[in-house]
């Protein structure tokens, strides 16, 4: 069989065995620049190779997911949760017989465009930007009105990785974050495709499931409260009940659901996480407040410098080069700016 034929026979196989809701490779919108059809990949699968292979995706080994520069080794990073919302995505994508491929690429770039440090370096971040337009900075008018992640992961597999993804990958990973706010029916509805609805509950179902693990064993909370019991006794049997409930909410629909009481017991645990370990967390451990500096002030001196890094020029460059920053990176730059190096006397 000639490799456009293992296509040709992988996107007819699509048709026949995919539900009528998934979307289908040999329907794509298509790329924002035309290229010719892989022989052996379908468009999704390739979008899923071109992440995985992709700089930003390796650098999210070294980025924050809660806990900043942890003393253990099975914390999770920006790189383990990113593979827990896939793993999840595509087991809900399997059982509804949407398109795997899809969910999986959604799922691997939706967190390129996150910054260092987690969500303390985005909110660092954002603040920066608020301070350069408030004050009406050199270029000021280049930077968004509001720094966040999900329009960074985007902008960074469309123009910094020049990616050239399909549509429906695209729009997956630009749409794939609740922030705060609580699931609600419109986040199931396929705004673009149900693949994309999938990989944003799966996102909150990972995040929920291993912050509160990770939360129990820094310490910062002693015990689950028993109003949550009813998800289960174990990581396991909560993260496990929670993926039961979507699947068997979702089969056969034309869109991505939660029973009303899974839904309000997910939405209770989000605010109480919140509380107790988000929000918290800054307060006991002030390494939050170091970290946020340190983002600050780098995007300040790369807003100013006469030299900013190739590639990266005025605030705009320098909004994108501190997001695509390791959390190391960052604290290795910030010390080379700030810290006086030993002095040598020849004489």
């Amino acid at each position: 069989m000639k490799g456009h034929e293992i296509r040709l026979a992988t996107e007819q196989l699509e048709r026949e065995v995919l539900s009528p809701f998934a979307a289908k490779a040999s329907e794509s919108q298509g790329r924002l620049q035309p290229i010719p059809e892989d022989p052996v990949r379908t468009c999704f699968q390739r979008d899923r190779d071109r992440i995985l292979h992709s700089k930003a995706f390796r650098r999210l080994k070294h980025k924050t997911q809660v806990f900043i520069d942890p003393k253990g080794d099975h914390y999770r990073t920006r790189l383990t949760h990113t593979l827990e919302v896939a793993q999840i995505a595509r087991t809900v994508s399997r059982a509804l017989r949407l398109n795997e491929d899809l969910t999986e690429a959604i799922a691997l770039g939706h967190d390129v465009g996150h910054t260092p440090f987690g969500h303390a370096g985005e909110s660092a971040l954002n603040e920066a930007i608020q301070e350069a337009r408030r004050e009406r900075w050199s270029g000021w008018e280049e930077l968004p009105e509001e720094f966040r992640h999900y329009e960074q992961s985007l902008r960074e597999v469309d123009i910094l990785s020049s990616l050239n993804l399909t549509y429906e990958t695209r729009m997956g990973i630009g749409g794939h974050s609740k922030g705060r706010g609580d699931l609600t029916a419109h986040d199931g509805q396929p705004t673009s495709t149900l693949e994309a609805a999938v990989v944003r509950i799966s996102d909150r179902i990972a995040y929920l499931n291993h912050d509160l693990d990770d939360a129990l064993r820094s310490g910062i909370i002693a015990e689950i409260p028993k109003a949550f019991r009813s998800l289960g006794d174990s990581h396991g049997e909560r993260l496990g009940n929670m993926v039961q409930d979507l699947i068997s909410a979702s089969l056969g629909k034309p869109r991505i659901a939660l029973t009303n009481s899974m839904a309000r017991a997910i939405n209770d645990l989000k605010e109480w996480l919140f509380e107790n370990v988000y929000l918290e967390y800054p307060n006991r451990f002030p390494e939050i407040r170091k970290a946020k500096e340190v983002v600050k002030y780098l995007f300040r001196h790369y807003a100013r410098t006469a030299d900013p890094p190739l590639g990266f020029p005025g605030l705009r460059g320098a909004v994108d080069y501190v997001a695509g920053m390791t959390d190391r990176f960052a604290t290795q730059r910030f010390i080379e700016l700030t810290v006086p190096r030993e002095f040598d006397d020849e004489g």
